[in-house]
């Protein structure tokens, strides 16, 4: 199967290579080549200036509807992402320009870890998902799109959420619009 399958390659002017071919030794993973994330990669980024195209100084100093706001603290707020992994994937963030988690101050702590339950609890009132992601990135070797001011991923996960549209279709199915998710989460965010 497998050399008929490198011929019908071969013969469209393509070619498969056996990993056994590759030079370096097997480490048992896959390996998913996406250069398309390039350009999000080194696209613009905010500065470390508070404000200077910082969407997470942006967003609190607009209405929640337009903001994406969830829920406002008194030094952390709660906002949808704007690139959701899944619905209802939110965003803990200090209102303070702040790039690390030591940064914060114990106050702020308390409160990011406080909004962090209870952004938990409403996705669980208002989706009931089966897990979640929980994390930040510091640090553009981190991963952080948005490395000059912190926040803390929320990402309800269900079985099977995950499929082949991504990887295929460049495409992330979300069944519902943000507003609509928001406005759920708004409606179950804890009381008190």
């Amino acid at each position: 199967m497998t050399q008929d399958v490198d011929e019908q390659a071969r013969a469209q002017g393509g070619a498969t290579e056996p990993a056994a071919e590759f030079a370096g030794v097997t480490d048992g993973f896959e390996r998913l080549w996406t250069p398309h994330r390039m350009a999000y990669i080194k696209g613009e980024r905010p500065t470390d200036h508070a404000g200077d195209g910082c969407p997470f100084c942006a967003a609190p100093t607009k209405d929640d509807a337009e903001g994406l706001i969830v829920h406002r603290g008194e030094s952390c707020y709660v906002v949808m992402n704007l690139f959701p992994y899944n619905p209802g994937h939110v965003l803990v963030c200090p209102y303070r320009h702040v790039s690390l988690y030591v940064d914060l101050t114990d106050e702020e702590t308390a409160e990011f870890t406080a909004l962090t339950k209870a952004a938990i609890a409403a996705l669980d009132a208002s989706s009931a998902p089966a897990g979640y992601n929980i994390g930040m990135n510091q640090g553009s070797v981190a991963g952080a799109g948005v490395r000059a001011h912190l926040h803390q991923h929320v990402v309800p996960r269900w079985g099977g959420d995950s499929n082949f549209l991504p990887v295929i279709g460049q495409t992330k199915a979300l069944p519902m619009l943000l507003e609509d998710v928001r406005q759920r989460l708004v409606e179950a965010w804890p009381r008190g």
